[in-house]
């Protein structure tokens, strides 16, 4: 009986490990790329706060909700560093200063935001259209969780002991905040579930 050796080669550890690294790290580098976009668009200034609308908040929610825990958190992560090294990534062209002032918080926030909407948001059912809206409000749950919740507990918390105004005047100051953020809570949810879907 005679083998004939096999054509086929197994592809190199050292071949697959930079396309790994590659898909593992592509969508996490997006999004730190749309994060800063979204404060470069430019910043609304809102009256007795000195923290800007931007849609930020709306790209950290799209993050947990369109990422693993990890590729999200990475993605925060890679866009809070840029600025910490002097890179003008923060709203305003802002850089490592950002990160001592009223709106350090919020980015702050950002990090444990995205990792826990990733967390909550579970998978999406897309089978019938009970299952997809079950799937959207779930999304919106963790967006209004992971993006609001978590993001304001941080920002209220820091920029109150850095400032020294009240934690409720803080907080009574920033619902304008709030509510916008809950609104972009309802377009991330909405837009996820429907990239979900065309995804499949």
């Amino acid at each position: 009986m005679t083998f004939k050796p096999s054509t086929t080669v197994a592809a190199s550890p050292a071949r697959t490990l930079p396309r790994r690294i590659i898909a593992a790290s592509w969508k996490p580098a997006m999004f730190a790329v749309l994060l800063w976009l979204a404060s470069a668009a430019g910043e609304i200034p809102v009256p007795g706060t000195p923290v800007p609308i931007t849609l930020q908040t709306l790209v950290v929610m799209m993050a947990g909700l369109m990422l693993p825990w990890r590729q999200a958190g990475a993605a925060v992560a890679a866009y809070l560093a840029a600025g910490a090294i002097g890179l003008p990534v923060f709203a305003g062209g802002a850089s490592t200063m950002a990160l001592v002032g009223p709106t350090a918080g919020f980015l702050v926030g950002f990090l444990p935001g995205a990792i826990m909407i990733a967390l909550l948001r579970g998978e999406a059912n897309l089978t019938s259209p009970l299952a997809a809206a079950i799937s959207a409000a779930r999304y919106l749950f963790a967006a209004l969780v992971g993006g609001v919740a978590v993001v304001y507990a941080f920002g209220f918390l820091i920029q109150s002991a850095l400032t020294g105004v009240p934690l409720n005047v803080v907080a009574l100051a920033s619902m304008g905040f709030v509510a916008g953020d809950a609104v972009k809570a309802v377009v991330a949810a909405l837009a996820a579930t429907g990239l979900s879907k065309l995804g499949r």
